[in-house]
């Protein structure tokens, strides 16, 4: 088995919208001297994706609703905020504000299915005072059309995939998630093999592209403006998955 190599890819600068990103990734491959081969993955943390295609929302242009009112005065949140956390979301999966806490938490269901925090709605690294960031609309579209320029520019076959940071509800800290993949497998079935001692696995289907993700997050620094990562090394197969397969269904549920 090939080592695993982690690489940032530095040099991006500021995104703005209309950007042309994936030439912009591969600009900065080049004069690190990275460069892309056959079987690399390359991360990208979904903000400089949102940036590029405009996700950016105005709190100053929000006109709150009276739910978003009910829940701002509940939760001692910006009514603003919460109307497009609101707007983002197919429903509120639970609203709290522990005692002591300066500002209360809403967990939602984002439009893709995802379940987070305010519906992946961000302040930080926005780019300019009192604006929030959503989600891309189709990160896995978003992510192909990076994957297909790349490949292109550079004449190879390559997975590209997009993150965000989210909690856990039984465990401290956050890590990086995959919300959009091209070509990258969203899980590796094991069932059926077996492990070292020769019993068969019946259940094992390791999180690949929650895996990859989560390593960048050892590199990625929020503050060091290296959003995009590449991984070489990997052993992976090409694939049409798509995020949302990583989803549980709702009848699997254990805790509705």
């Amino acid at each position: 088995m090939s080592p695993v190599e982690i690489h940032v890819v530095p040099g991006l600068p500021e995104i703005r919208p209309g950007d042309d990103l994936a030439a912009m990734i591969g600009d900065c491959l080049e004069k690190a001297g990275l460069g892309l081969r056959d079987g690399d993955v390359l991360t990208s943390a979904h903000k400089v994706v949102s940036k590029a295609e405009g996700q950016i929302v105005r709190l100053a242009d929000v006109e709150p609703s009276a739910e978003a009112l009910a829940y701002a005065e509940r939760l001692a949140k910006d009514a603003r905020k919460v109307e497009v956390v609101l707007r983002e979301s197919v429903r509120v999966v639970k609203a709290f504000r522990h005692p002591g806490q300066n500002e209360g938490t809403m967990i939602c269901e984002h439009r893709l299915g995802l379940i987070s925090a305010n519906a992946a709605v961000d302040e930080s690294n926005t780019g300019e005072d009192g604006t929030v960031i959503l989600l891309p609309r189709d990160p896995d579209a978003s992510a192909e059309r990076i994957q297909q320029a790349l490949e292109q520019r550079f004449g190879v076959s390559i997975g590209v995939m997009l993150t965000d940071t989210f909690g856990r509800p039984w465990r401290l800290g956050q890590v990086n998630i995959a919300i959009g993949l091209a070509g990258v497998p969203s899980v590796k079935s094991e069932k059926g093999k077996t492990d070292a001692y020769g019993r068969r696995l019946m259940v094992t289907e390791p999180a690949f592209a929650d895996e990859i993700a989560a390593a960048s997050g050892l590199v990625v620094r929020k503050a060091g403006n290296t959003p995009v990562t590449l991984f070489r090394g990997l052993e992976w197969e090409k694939t049409q998955s798509r995020a949302a397969e990583m989803l549980r269904p709702a009848g699997e549920d254990m805790f509705r």
